[in-house]
C-alpha cells in the first residue's frame, strides 16, 4: 500500500488549507486513516483519525472545532480540512493507515511522505 499526501502550502494565520492523502494498492475503506504532524525539533504528533468505515472520528484537543477528517472512498482519498490555522500549526503532515482506529502512531502500518504546511503570522 502506498499513500501519497499533498496539498501543503504557505498560508496565512486564520487561513485555511485541504491536504489529500490517496491511496494505491488498496482501498481507504479497508483501514482506519489517520494525519500526524511533526514540526522542527519535535515528535511526530496526533491530528486525527477517521475509522475504516467513516462513521467515526477524532481529533486531537488542539484540532477540535478547527480541522475535520474525512474519506471519499471512491477516490480511494482522505482529507484533512484546516481552518483557523495558526503559525504553531506549522509542521510536516503525514497521512497513515492502519487496521487499528488509533491515536499512536505505533499502530499505523503505512505512512505517506508527508507534505509541509506553513502558517506566517
Amino acid at each position: 500500500v502506498q499513500l501519497q499526501a499533498s496539498g501543503g502550502g504557505l498560508v496565512q494565520a486564520g487561513g485555511s488549507l485541504r491536504l489529500s492523502c490517496t491511496t494505491s494498492g488498496r482501498t481507504v475503506s479497508d483501514y482506519s486513516m489517520s494525519w500526524f504532524r511533526q514540526a522542527p525539533g519535535k515528535e511526530r504528533e496526533f491530528v486525527a483519525a477517521v475509522s475504516w468505515s467513516g462513521g467515526a472520528t477524532f481529533y486531537a484537543d488542539s484540532m477540535k472545532g478547527r480541522f475535520t477528517i474525512s474519506k471519499d472512498n471512491a477516490k480511494n482519498t482522505v482529507y484533512l480540512q484546516m481552518n483557523s490555522l495558526k503559525p504553531e500549526d506549522t509542521a510536516v503532515y503525514y497521512c497513515a493507515g492502519g487496521r487499528v482506529y488509533s491515536i499512536r502512531k505505533e499502530d499505523y502500518d503505512y505512512w505517506g511522505q508527508g507534505t509541509l504546511v506553513t502558517v506566517s503570522s
